[in-house]
């Protein structure tokens, strides 16, 4: 009868041991659950470092039909091809940019519009020559035609007449806001010819045809320029105090036998 006793009662202990043991397994799994959550990255961050593929795929696409001006090759690289029937000037849109210095970390939305235009402008009829410079790692020539950045160079490049004489170089600087500039603003340029609503440039600082460049003194300027950008101000403020010493008038020396000056 003990023995009997002893076992019905055992179903009785069973049930009441299980409802704490169940507590207990609901709170492993609420500590598994939470842990596990703190090594996965939420939505937001998985988005965040995952790189918009459009926003790279125009990159890359714009890498490959832009030519980088530089120092050593814009000579070669900006004038007009071979001529052909009833051809005009060479159209090129060249997109000027920077980076911390030279644009202040402010460049990034131009340069985004700029990448998703590059395949509209090249497949737009009669498209331009596309370039790009950017003067972060091009700044004596960004300071010898007096460039500013996020903006758009258009250049209509001459032929030579047929007495070989070379007409002028229209070239228009058009400024891009850095914050609100889309890709149809600069697909407009060409393809609706909004550069006509800028003038013309034709001042001291003209690439081709300016004082400067005729007398083939622009990049000694834009190298002067960035000197002056670069080196700190107390280096030029020693070099001019140095100098004017040089040049300050010293006492003539007495001759021999000769009485010294009385005061």
């Amino acid at each position: 009868m003990r023995i009997n006793a002893v076992l019905l009662a055992l179903p009785v202990l069973a049930a009441a041991d299980q409802v704490p043991l169940l507590d207990q397994a609901k709170g492993w799994l609420a500590k598994a659950s939470s842990a596990v959550s703190s090594y996965i990255p939420s939505g937001s961050e998985v988005k965040a470092s995952i790189p918009n593929p459009l926003d790279a795929g125009a990159a890359k696409l714009a890498s490959a039909a832009v030519t980088p001006l530089n120092l050593q090759n814009y000579k070669g690289t900006l004038k007009a091809g071979p001529a052909a029937a009833n051809s005009g000037p060479d159209e090129w849109l060249v997109f000027v940019t920077g980076g911390n210095k030279s644009c202040y970390g402010l460049c990034g939305p131009a340069e985004s519009a700029w990448h998703a235009s590059v395949p509209l402008l090249s497949a737009s009829k009669s498209p331009p020559h596309l370039g790009s410079l950017n003067c972060e790692t091009e700044p004596v020539l960004c300071n010898a035609w007096a460039l500013t950045a996020p903006s758009l160079l258009h250049m209509l490049l001459p032929r030579p007449l047929p007495d070989q004489s070379m007409p002028a170089t229209t070239v228009r600087y058009i400024p891009v806001n850095r914050t609100s500039v889309t890709t149809m603003d600069i697909v407009k340029v060409h393809t609706q010819e909004t550069y006509l609503n800028v003038e013309p440039y034709d001042g001291f600082w003209h690439p081709f045809d300016g004082t400067m460049a005729r007398l083939g003194l622009n990049e000694y300027i834009g190298r002067a320029l960035w000197v002056f950008g670069v080196v700190p101000s107390w280096m030029f403020m020693l070099a001019v105090s140095f100098f004017s010493r040089s040049f300050v008038r010293r006492p003539a020396a007495r001759p021999a036998g000769a009485p010294a000056a009385t005061q």
